[in-house]
């Protein structure tokens, strides 16, 4: 009896490895499919700020967890998301924090085809950092990044609306990122520390790859907003695809379709060493493009970090990269005028 214990184990075992390999050979194959120059100005010219102002206004307010203004953002953002189709599930756990007790946590992940093999995740927090002194809003940090994803999911929703079953988009809003007292391993990132651990054992099939190992790559958004931010490529396993987003800056300002003073996005890598939601996914082996300035906003956790610092164009010029990015990973079909296309230059993928 028990050798054939131990002999269903090690075939589990062996087949889950196998699924999982699968897996990481198409993530590690798949190519993002550049667009035209064409496809890149329609896709530029997506820009809706009227809704991106108003998703802000509606995110953009003191939202400690636990709080009246946490729950009308967590509704809002789901609210949101369900109006345009998507699927939405709510990660919904509770844990001890140092000032506050028991609080209630509710990570929102949300997708408009749940069925897909693969996921691209892009990924944000939407709570905000609690202060004894003042009610801090977070602009920031980060509810620029929640409405720049919102945004995303509502200016491509005919894009996207067409279900990839092999890769296809899925948001994160983590919650309980912001430490309540003293940032540390247990009192910070809430609510990725326990999306990670969720998904590492949640398998859709009896020998299929966990939640994880479906991930292509989680892309973490914080700290945007600010003018004039500068990132850099933090890792080294998605350098590659960081140099999209480098290629995709320098086409978009060729064409004159974004205006900035210098790059925000500088080819170079730089280790950073920044703790974020993306730690417990990178421990896991989920491969990491981490969209954080260097250096951080001079507003950073004061109470200037607020609706009026945010700077539209240049939060619009990072949607437009980020349109893009999206659109060349997904391999979406975009409309375009093909006769207004030029030679693109490629990062060797």
């Amino acid at each position: 009896m028990l050798n054939y214990l131990l002999l269903a184990t090690f075939l589990s075992v062996f087949l889950l490895n196998n699924a999982a390999d699968e897996f990481f050979k198409l993530r590690d194959n798949h190519l993002p499919q550049s667009l035209t120059t064409a496809e890149l100005k329609y896709v530029a010219g997506l820009s809706n700020t009227s809704h991106l102002n108003t998703v802000l206004d509606n995110i953009c307010i003191p939202r400690v967890v636990g709080s009246r203004g946490h729950d009308r953002v967590h509704n809002y953002i789901v609210s949101e998301m369900k109006n345009l189709g998507w699927h939405v599930d709510v990660d919904k756990f509770q844990e001890r924090t140092p000032n506050f007790g028991v609080l209630t946590f509710r990570n929102i992940i949300t997708t408009p085809n749940p069925n897909a093999e693969r996921y691209v995740v892009l990924a944000c927090h939407y709570d905000s950092k609690y202060f004894k002194d003042f009610d801090f809003e977070g602009a920031t940090d980060s509810a620029v990044p929640c409405a720049m994803l919102i945004n995303l999911a509502t200016v491509m929703r005919k894009e996207l609306e067409p279900l990839r079953e092999d890769v296809d988009l899925k948001l994160f809003f983590f919650d309980g990122e912001e430490a309540f007292e003293r940032w540390g391993p247990s009192d910070s990132i809430y609510g990725a520390r326990h999306l990670a651990q969720v998904y590492e054992n949640k398998i859709r099939s009896g020998s299929g790859p966990n939640h994880l190992q479906r991930i292509d790559m989680l892309v973490l958004l914080d700290l945007l907003g600010a003018a004039n931010p500068h990132f850099y490529s933090y890792f080294r396993d998605t350098n590659k695809l960081y140099l999209k987003l480098v290629e995709t800056e320098r086409r978009l300002k060729k064409r004159g379709l974004i205006k900035s003073s210098s790059p925000y996005f500088v080819d170079r890598q730089w280790y950073s060493g920044v703790e974020d939601d993306h730690l417990p996914f990178l421990e896991r082996g989920v491969p990491i493009l981490h969209l954080i300035p260097n250096k951080f906003p001079d507003v950073w956790h004061t109470i200037n970090d607020n609706r009026e610092i945010v700077d539209m164009a240049t939060t619009e010029n990072l949607n437009k990269i980020l349109r893009v990015f999206v659109a060349e990973y997904l391999h979406l079909v975009v409309e375009g005028d093909e006769s207004d296309n030029e030679d693109i230059q490629h990062y060797e993928l």
